[in-house]
């Protein structure tokens, strides 16, 4: 049997008459930039987030960077993060001319370790973006007990993290802000690059609207140097189709995941934490391994899709040696790049394909 690492055909098969249905309707419109469908999606995202606003962009990246731009934060400030995110969480800070400060994930949820959070605020530190990785909030009180001790901004990365909640509260409306990734590949994904900011600052939502438009509130009067990146109409109109399905994929996965956790038993394995005070949306399935090079092999004579996320923690890629980090400074986020791979996880995996993987799992 083979198995993908992530399988799209049973989601878009169940919604296809409908997703082409949409796109014949904008296409022959022909309005491919804002628009109604992109005012439409932005209110049911926010709505489904609980936030007041919810802003459209070209991507994950930008939606981090312009949340920076809107609180002001540039040349000479520092944002911590932790030492192991995808890249993107660290570009966003740099390309708005402030400083990453790297800070140890904690190795229960793979998120910002509290604990060493405050011992990293310097009177430079304006803000702490907190990674919602692989799917669930981490210890979110204790980081924003500290943020609101010093005044900073708590900022969320939740391009992992589409309808995960904590304490009742989804992210997208935890923090100050929110940037979410609407890659194909992320729970609540678009046919080709998207992503979105969330917030209820009217002042962060107007400036990202205007900023990701050229720096423009009304057209050809510029009040900032800004970029271009705005949602297409056609990918709005589209995750409006998918949004309304997202909570019963979510199910899904949670099923899927509750396999893995009660059926997998295989002592080279540890499996993932589930965090009590909230609801994990399992966008990956991580496992550690001190063998993930021969669980790699095996997997692929097993025909098991698998991939690594992420193999080098931030500090330790080269286009951030300038940082002066080095390899033993934040040894759990170093642990969890060493040993971490992601197992198949997505929306109508069949049963027969689950059994497999974890019959196969628990004879290596």
């Amino acid at each position: 049997m083979n198995v993908l690492f992530a399988d799209f055909a049973p989601m878009h098969q169940e919604i296809r008459d409908e997703m082409l249905g949409t796109f014949t309707d904008i296409y022959d419109k022909g309005w491919f930039i804002g628009g109604e469908p992109c005012t439409r999606f932005e209110e049911e995202f926010a709505a489904y987030c609980g936030a007041q606003y919810c802003v459209g962009c070209g991507n994950g990246l930008d939606s981090l960077h312009m949340i920076l731009k809107a609180y002001g934060i540039g040349e000479g400030d520092e944002v911590i993060v932790p030492a192991q995110t995808y890249i993107a969480t660290a570009l966003a800070i740099t390309y708005a001319g402030a400083r990453p400060v790297c800070v140890d994930i904690e190795p229960d949820y793979f998120s910002l370790d509290p604990e060493k959070v405050e011992a990293a605020v310097t009177p430079r530190t304006k803000a702490i973006m907190m990674v919602h990785l692989y799917g669930q909030v981490g210890r979110w009180d204790e980081v924003a007990a500290i943020a609101k001790k010093h005044g900073l901004l708590m900022i969320e990365d939740s391009a992992q993290a589409h309808g995960a909640t904590y304490k009742g509260r989804k992210t997208g409306n935890l923090g100050n802000a929110a940037g979410f990734s609407f890659y194909p590949g992320k729970n609540l994904g678009a046919l080709g690059d998207a992503g979105g900011v969330t917030t209820s600052d009217k002042s962060v939502a107007d400036y990202v609207r205007a900023y990701s438009n050229y720096g423009s509130y009304v057209k050809y009067h510029h009040e900032y140097k800004g970029v271009n990146s705005r949602l297409d109409t056609v990918q709005a109109a589209l995750l409006s189709v998918k949004l309304k399905h997202l909570d019963a994929w979510r199910v899904d996965r949670v099923r899927i995941a509750n396999r893995y956790l009660n059926e997998i038993k295989n002592p080279l394995l540890k499996l993932p934490a589930v965090n009590p005070d909230g609801e994990h949306v399992w966008h990956i399935f991580a496992v550690l391994t001190p063998e993930r090079a021969r669980l790699e092999q095996y997997l692929d004579e097993c025909g098991i899709g698998h991939q690594c996320h992420y193999p080098f923690p931030t500090h330790l890629h080269k286009a951030y040696e300038d940082l002066g980090y080095h390899r033993g400074d934040f040894p759990v986020a170093e642990m969890a790049a060493d040993q971490e791979l992601s197992l198949p996880m997505f929306y109508g995996m069949t049963e027969e394909q689950q059994s497999y993987i974890i019959e196969k799992l628990n004879q290596f």
